[in-house]
């Protein structure tokens, strides 16, 4: 298995490459040259697995270079007692149509721990096949999630240091205690003042700095990314659509070979493209439901074809969807273009010139085939978590409650009542303030007093990573301007 740029399809990388590298060097990211396809007896083999073995089967067709032992390995460190439930990624069913994939029972509760407990262990082995000597570092923007996951994951890794940047008012205040008290020898979080675009533009620019490399290389250093424009980031999260559906079966919502739905809840694009590379090899989906909060960038694209960052960035009560810039979609245009490296630059340099683009009719017809799309505002997503928790006693963050509004409106729009798994991604003891409003609990408490108002008003225990950060002192504040940044990794890799 090779893997290539969406911006230069003669570059030839294998996944250790890859990984290791991160973000390829013009600009452009690593996408396998083929994509293995599954059938009914491999789903019918995984379907008798548990999360650890399912993970295995699927990471091993992209990660040749890799032995089984090794990947082996990997899944039992990476989903073990750092998760409070027997399996990493359980579902939630609440009537015969509609299932919640729960993917936050991880050390940070969020669903980026499902490949930010991996990735660790693909990059470290990834540096040795590479025979790489210099010290790697670990640089993210976040809009919330990823960087307490990233953090966690890399805390105290031999050989590694990682620095996060996030947006100073575009966190939630428990997201932002989980980052500002990250404990570590080898970590550093800072704040931006801007927005996520603002951080993650940032950091793209570190990333494409050739001076900067050759400074941080003679230092000792080169840069690798955790967010999921790393493959190693993104290859772990197309095991989960595969297990949830092989649990649909096992549960009797459906059989083997029946189609589903997903609806999924995104900003930057990566946690539905691995749902639509798990339908390319072969898992029968039937539509992908993109859910967008007031930011709604991706489904104006899904439903004109025209991708139009020129609008007001808004800040909701759903901050990890909060983003213009949806990175990972580069990796959908160059499959759905026919791995068309010269048009996907096209629309990426027209994306850094004008803010827009607009994709040809061929592959928006790819896109109406695979995708439907809808977005809700801060008002709709606290009804439907008050609904929710008052019909079905099931306590939903601010994000899942996007993607349950967004497949109630596409169901009653276009009758599709096919059996759908809403992709849970957050716990609601995050986003304490908004949860505890939309059960009619609304308080001027403070930070961390909201995680018990909450446990107290609703019954359910919060998660203890959340329940203990009352605790742990605060390591990292201040922030800085976007023209900072590269000052701070400099200082940081002295």
């Amino acid at each position: 298995m090779r893997y290539l740029s969406t911006r230069n399809k003669n570059l030839d990388y294998s996944a250790a490459e890859a990984i290791s590298t991160g973000l390829s060097r013009d600009g452009g990211l690593f996408t396998p040259r083929l994509f293995p396809e599954l059938g009914i007896e491999e789903l019918k083999k995984l379907s008798a697995m548990d999360y650890r073995g399912r993970a295995v089967e699927i990471m091993k067709l992209f990660l040749d270079d890799f032995s089984r032992e090794e990947l082996e390995d990997f899944a039992k460190a990476a989903y073990a007692d750092n998760y409070d439930s027997t399996e990493p990624a359980p579902l939630h069913k609440i009537d015969a149509k509609t299932s919640f994939l729960e993917l936050w029972h991880g050390p940070t509760c969020a669903f980026k721990d499902m490949a930010l407990q991996m990735l660790p262990h693909f990059l470290t082995a990834s540096l040795k096949k590479t025979g790489e000597t210099k010290e790697v570092c670990i640089l993210v923007a976040t809009s919330g999630d990823t960087g307490k996951a990233a953090l966690e994951g890399f805390k105290d890794v031999k050989g590694t240091r990682i620095l996060v940047f996030y947006p100073e008012d575009g966190v939630s205040d428990v997201q932002k205690l989980q980052m500002t008290t990250q404990e570590g020898s080898n970590v550093r979080v800072c704040a931006v003042k801007g927005n996520f675009d603002d951080a993650q533009n940032g950091v793209k620019a570190i990333f494409s700095d050739e001076k900067l490399r050759e400074q941080l290389a003679d230092r000792g250093f080169f840069l690798s990314s955790a967010n999921s424009i790393n493959w190693g980031r993104l290859l772990p999260q197309i095991v989960y659509y595969f297990s949830a559906y092989c649990d649909m079966a096992a549960n009797g919502s459906i059989s083997l070979g029946d189609k589903i739905n997903f609806c999924v809840p995104t900003g930057n694009f990566g946690n539905i493209l691995a749902g639509y590379y798990a339908k390319k090899m072969g898992l029968p989906v039937n539509k992908l439901v993109c859910a967008s909060n007031a930011n709604n960038v991706l489904t104006d694209f899904i439903q004109t074809g025209t991708y139009n960052k020129n609008r007001p960035f808004i800040t909701t009560v759903s901050p990890s969807m909060d983003i213009l810039i949806s990175s990972n979609l580069e990796r959908l245009l160059f499959d759905l273009s026919g791995g068309n490296d010269e048009t996907v630059k096209g629309y990426m340099a027209l994306l850094a010139s004008e803010g827009k683009y607009t994709v040809g009719p061929e592959i928006k017809a790819a896109i109406d085939a695979n995708f439907a799309s809808g977005f809700c505002d801060d008002a709709a997503t606290k009804a439907t978590i008050g609904r929710y928790f008052k019909e079905n006693n099931y306590l939903i963050d601010t994000h899942t409650a996007v993607a349950a509004k967004v497949l109630a409106d596409y169901r009653d729009k276009t009758g599709d009542m096919t059996p759908t798994v809403v992709v849970s991604t957050a716990s609601p003891y995050k986003f304490c303030a908004a949860v505890l409003e939309a059960v009619g609990k609304k308080t001027d408490a403070p930070g961390l007093e909201l995680i018990d108002k909450l446990s107290e008003c609703t019954g359910i225990p919060a998660p203890a990573p959340l329940a203990s950060l009352k605790s742990k002192a605060k390591r990292f504040e201040g922030s800085v301007e976007k023209a900072e940044m590269t000052g701070v990794v400099l200082d940081f890799l002295r």
